[in-house]
């Protein structure tokens, strides 16, 4: 399956903000729910996807931003070394924490998190992880960050260049399905690959329109069946 071009399109208008999965890491692999801060490093070919994302990009952002979790600075890092952009860490945007299914990559606690994250996705963001956050808690922190970055270098008439930040799966979905509108099972089958992107333009009324999620553009009316790969991280 080919990447995703994460290019800029010739003529268009506003900057995006491009919400980039971290690379892989050995976490990711074992389907661990790998959630808990710092977290675990990025294999060589985590590394190596970073360095490939970076490579494809036609133009420099504006700004470069990470998570606070290890993978998220790592990737950042090497995405910072192929464009000289320099990567800050912004706190708020860490992956959903799992909370008592940390570390597990059994059948069981992925079926749980599943549960959970699904609800939350049909509009039951008050349902908790057991130990861990509930959907209204992760927005509540993250889309803060969200709407400064917008207000900082995305408002009308600021730099038409994107704003990247290297975050997590699984926050990520659940954020722009929040902003944009963009619906399950789309939003919890279509899960992401390391360094796929959720890209997202500002619209003049205040709101977000997603222009692209993972290897799909608009309309996001696929049929994805669930995928096999790991989740979040």
């Amino acid at each position: 399956m080919s990447e995703p071009e994460a290019t800029k399109d010739p003529g268009r208008g506003p900057g995006r903000l491009v919400l980039v999965r971290h690379g892989e890491t050995e976490g990711n692999v074992a389907k661990l729910l790998d959630t808990r801060v710092p977290g675990l490093p990025l294999t060589e070919r985590g590394v190596a996807q970073a360095k490939s994302f970076a490579a494809r990009l036609a133009e420099p952002p504006v700004r470069l931003y990470s998570s606070v979790a290890l993978r998220a600075r790592q990737t950042a890092g090497h995405i910072e070394s192929g464009i000289g952009v320099p990567a800050e860490v912004l706190d708020g945007v860490h992956e959903v924490q799992v909370g008592e299914l940390e570390g597990s990559n059994s059948d069981a606690a992925h079926h749980e998190f599943q549960r959970i994250y699904r609800s939350w996705h049909i509009g039951e963001l008050s349902t908790r992880l057991p130990g861990g956050e509930s959907g209204e808690e992760v927005l509540g922190r993250y889309l803060p960050v969200l709407e400064q970055l917008r207000a900082d270098y995305l408002a009308p008439g600021s730099d038409s260049r994107d704003v990247l930040l290297v975050s997590h799966g699984a926050a990520m979905r659940l954020v722009a399905r929040e902003l944009t509108g963009v619906a399950p099972p789309f939003t919890t089958n279509n899960h992401l690959d390391n360094t796929e992107t959720i890209e997202l333009v500002p619209t003049a009324e205040g709101g977000w329109t997603c222009v692209r999620w993972g290897r799909y553009t608009p309309p996001f009316g696929y049929q994805v069946e669930p995928a096999a790969d790991d989740p979040m991280g």
